[in-house]
């Protein structure tokens, strides 16, 4: 039995997703064997110490250092596991933004912002850089405070409908808030990260199928919670580039007019 099957989890869509299954399969067995142990261990301890066995209470207390020995060994196992096993395989698992941004320079890259209650997808455009931003230029046409008057903006454009990405390339979501403190998960993507207010936090993972999603927001942001949703969609390169290209290319030209 698989940890889709314990869970019902979806299907994973992600290069990373079975690592993580992995994980949660292997960390879900150890906490099962704990408690079956535990159990069986406070069901001995009941009967052995059932007080019509024992009517009269010993004062006396433990008189050998068997406990004493047990604690310490269950200390070092602790330890070898920890040091062992948890941190280098933690490290083996996990990338540095750095190292993401040195293996592929031109990965496609998106800011996602959430507000009460939905999302916002700012694309760089052609130029693969984000205009400046600012809260105080927020106005009902320019809902993310774009600057008028950085050039990098110029050929930005939002989608307030669906994220699109590429299959097959690392893509950086770069995740923010308006308002409060949101949560962008994506299940089938084994992947989520807190959006907060006045900073702006990388993820990033590598779709490896075609396939079209929900995103939700996994931290309670106020009464609407459960209905802030979006839509993700995972497609061809080469029809991702040529729809950016395309949606760049129409805001662009509003622009200079």
């Amino acid at each position: 039995m698989s940890i889709l099957d314990l869970f019902s989890l979806p299907e994973n869509f992600s290069q990373h997703g079975e690592q993580v299954d992995q994980m949660n399969a292997v960390i879900t067995w150890l906490m099962l064997v704990l408690f079956f142990g535990w159990t069986t261990f406070f069901l001995i301890t009941l009967f052995k110490f059932w007080h019509k066995r024992h009517p009269k209470a010993s004062y006396s207390g433990v008189k050998n250092h068997v406990s004493s020995h047990l604690e310490i060994g269950v200390v070092i196992v602790e330890a070898v596991f920890l040091l062992g096993f948890a941190f280098p395989l933690w490290s083996e698992r996990t990338d540095t933004f750095e190292r993401v941004v040195a293996n592929d320079p031109d990965a496609p890259r998106v800011r996602v912002v959430g507000q009460q209650y939905s999302w916002t997808y700012h694309y760089p455009g052609n130029d693969k850089v984000f205009g400046r931003t600012d809260n105080a230029l927020i106005t009902g046409d320019n809902s993310l405070g774009i600057d008028p008057n950085d050039p990098n903006g110029d050929d930005d454009f939002i989608s307030t409908t669906e994220l699109r990405l590429p299959v097959g390339r690392d893509s950086i979501l770069q995740v923010t808030s308006k308002d409060v403190i949101h949560n962008f998960a994506i299940k089938p993507m084994r992947i989520q990260q807190d959006c907060i207010p006045g900073k702006e936090i990388p993820m990033w993972f590598r779709p490896v199928k075609e396939m079209t999603t929900s995103v939700v927001c996994a931290q309670l942001c106020g009464e609407k919670h459960a209905n802030m949703q979006g839509l993700m969609e995972v497609i061809p390169a080469k029809e991702y580039y040529a729809w950016a290209k395309t949606r760049s290319d129409e805001v662009l030209a509003a622009n200079k007019k």
